[in-house]
């Protein structure tokens, strides 16, 4: 067997995974209001968290332990549907790890350290050698094992993943700085005006909240940090920082462990975390080639299964087909007659004769009825549309009725439509006795 894979099979033998999947994500605002931002339905058929947990079954990291907190109930039945086939007859695990761990806490998480820190004891029960953190609400493809390989080659005992992107979306993320060595000599943590590289001042060096410590230093800065009174108890405030002062961290480029689309090559990684960002992700996966590769079946997104029929396309009261362009159209979607271009539909949606929809992302279970004109709109999962409404042709309207981002994306809930019921009771008129007919 080559040496380098067996390298590779020892370091992830020797890893735990830590996800984070207890982010409250306020910024998709009503799209978490129910859910984590981890558990957010992504792509047609998944949830946000199913990328980084795909990556760590892809990669051969098969120890796995999720930290949640907000909202995790619909995360929590996700986990234990989908991702139940580890089996602890062969060292594998999925361990999930609620706040308040720890018999000696009255407080909940309070900050990133500090969840890692409350579940200190069942982490060093499993007595692994490196302790991979992850973020649970990025969109990205990433093999691990190279990661992993590289942070043994640098002798640092912390490795940061890093990616440049623009600067003007940098103070969004923390702001590195590195030598020609790869390793890090600044650190900061969302600045307000973040620097340009040496090399582009157009673009910065940010951190992917992704980390690989070895496990032994990892304990070391855990318990310091508990006792430090003005410590926010945080990787990116506190722990990244005091290691980087330190000459610990190294820099790993995730151009070097990225998995690309093989047709563009294309370096891809999304912070999903503001709704038009959500929704420009999910328009992706609906072009002609996107930057995302979620067919590869050398590198596949697990997920759980709905066990449902095929999606079906029949025609309208008149006799006329559906028309579908460049969409994501999944299990047990029903078109009457209707134009769909550009858009992501869930399981079990449903779309009713003479409806023109176009770049929508529809959640699973939404039903939209007759006559709808949708254009740049998300729906939360059950929204049922009454007949001929017509979102995304005008702004003050869409944003008295619903939320309209600044990107111009309306995001319609079950509960706006009550409160538009309500409101606009004549846009309901017979509404009942058609639904009940269901045309």
């Amino acid at each position: 067997m080559d040496k380098d894979v067996l390298r590779a099979r020892e370091a992830t033998n020797g890893t735990m995974a830590l996800i984070l999947a207890g982010g409250r994500g306020s910024r998709l605002h009503q799209l978490t209001n129910t859910r984590t931002k981890p558990a957010v339905y992504f792509g047609g058929k998944y949830r946000i968290i199913d990328f980084v947990l795909s990556n760590c079954i892809n990669s051969g990291i098969r120890r796995i332990g999720v930290v949640t907190q907000y909202k995790s109930h619909s995360l929590l039945r996700h986990l234990q549907i989908g991702w139940s086939f580890l089996r602890n007859q062969f060292n594998e695990y999925l361990d999930l790890l609620p706040a308040q761990q720890r018999m000696d806490e009255v407080h909940w998480y309070r900050g990133t350290a500090d969840a890692v820190y409350q579940n200190l004891d069942i982490i060093r029960d499993h007595q692994q050698k490196y302790i991979l953190i992850l973020a649970g609400d990025h969109i990205y493809k990433m093999d691990y094992a190279k990661l992993l390989l590289d942070h043994i080659s640098s002798g640092k005992p912390l490795t940061v993943a890093c990616i440049q992107v623009p600067r003007t979306e940098a103070s969004a993320y923390g702001v590195m700085e590195i030598d020609k060595n790869g390793t890090i000599i600044s650190f900061q943590e969302k600045p307000r005006n973040p620097g340009g590289m040496p090399d582009n001042p157009d673009m910065t060096l940010i951190s992917m909240g992704i980390y690989v410590f070895d496990a032994k230093a990892l304990y070391e800065m855990l318990d310091e940090d508990e006792q430090m009174d003005d410590s926010q108890h945080d990787f990116g405030r506190d722990i990244i920082p005091r290691m980087v002062k330190r000459g610990l961290a190294h820099a790993h480029d995730f151009a070097k462990s990225c998995v690309t689309n093989r047709a563009k090559k294309q370096i891809y990684w999304r912070d999903v975390g503001t709704v038009d960002s959500f929704w420009a992700a999910n328009m992706d996966l609906a072009s002609v080639t996107p930057d995302l590769d979620i067919y590869d079946q050398e590198w596949p997104i697990w997920t759980s299964q709905v066990h449902l029929p095929s999606a079906k396309y029949v025609q309208d009261l008149n006799g006329a087909s559906s028309i579908v362009r460049n969409s994501v159209i999944s299990a047990g979607v029903i078109l009457s007659g209707s134009s769909i271009w550009s858009s992501v539909l869930f399981y079990n949606v449903r779309v009713h004769s003479f409806c023109f929809i176009n770049e929508v992302v529809a959640f699973p279970d939404c039903i939209i009825h007759r006559g709808c004109r949708l254009t740049r709109v998300i729906l939360d999962r059950h929204c049922e549309l009454p007949r001929n409404l017509v979102v995304g042709e005008n702004a003050e309207l869409d944003g008295n009725r619903f939320y309209r981002s600044e990107g111009g994306v309306t995001l319609i809930t079950r509960a706006m439509l009550a409160l538009l019921r309500k409101n606009e009771p004549d846009l309901f008129e017979g509404y009942d006795e058609y639904c009940s007919g269901r045309n």
